[in-house]
């Protein structure tokens, strides 16, 4: 895109502005880092922009304290942008084995039943559904219903998607895919997560 110019201009009837404010479905994926991070960013100028943010974290727990989570709430609360309300729906990396499975599960479909909820009520101009790939990849999440829910949302509602391996239904559907690939981690040296790092 040169100096930001669309490369093709389709023949849809719309005028630039309405083209332009179209509502956007964003998936962050891949195996390399940054894909809730590039989210949270996109959350910043929302922000900025004064719009109410909803941000769902459907894998990390609950227990977990990520910075984004601090900075976006305070910033949320400080009355110069727009709003954030933020809900966790898991106990944690359920790649793990752990007991509590079913709960996790059950965890997940009540976070996409209140998305559903607020995208029908136009509750966000912003959804970050975080780690939301994953729920739909372990058959958690009907894949096609949540196709459809973004296909019919109504409004202006923008929404990413974050995880690796989204589904290719959800890839199709999507007006902008990342996909973040790894050339180097740390990790591959033996150097576990840091402090401001990956929290």
């Amino acid at each position: 895109m040169p100096q930001g110019q669309p490369t093709s201009v389709p023949d849809d009837g719309l005028t630039t502005r309405q083209r332009r404010n179209r509502p956007l479905l964003f998936v962050h994926t891949g195996v390399g880092k940054g894909k809730s991070t590039a989210a949270f960013g996109l959350a910043l100028r929302a922000w900025n922009q004064g719009w109410p943010i909803g941000v769902f974290q459907f894998v990390k727990s609950a227990k977990w304290k990520v910075g984004e989570e601090n900075a976006l709430k305070v910033l949320g609360a400080s009355g110069e942008g727009g709003t954030v309300d933020w809900h966790k729906m898991g106990e944690g990396w359920s790649w793990v084995q752990r007991d509590n499975q079913l709960d996790n599960e059950e965890k997940a479909r009540e976070g996409w039943e209140q998305v559903k909820r607020d995208l029908a009520a136009e509750t966000y101009k912003l959804y970050v559904l975080d780690e939301f790939a994953y729920p739909m990849r372990w058959g958690w999440i009907d894949t096609d219903e949540v196709v459809q829910v973004m296909r019919d949302r109504p409004g202006t509602q923008h929404v990413v998607i974050t995880g690796r391996n989204a589904p290719d239904e959800l890839i199709e559907a999507a007006d902008l895919v990342t996909d973040m690939s790894k050339v180097k981690h740390p990790m591959d040296a033996g150097q576990k997560g840091q402090r401001g790092i990956e929290w």
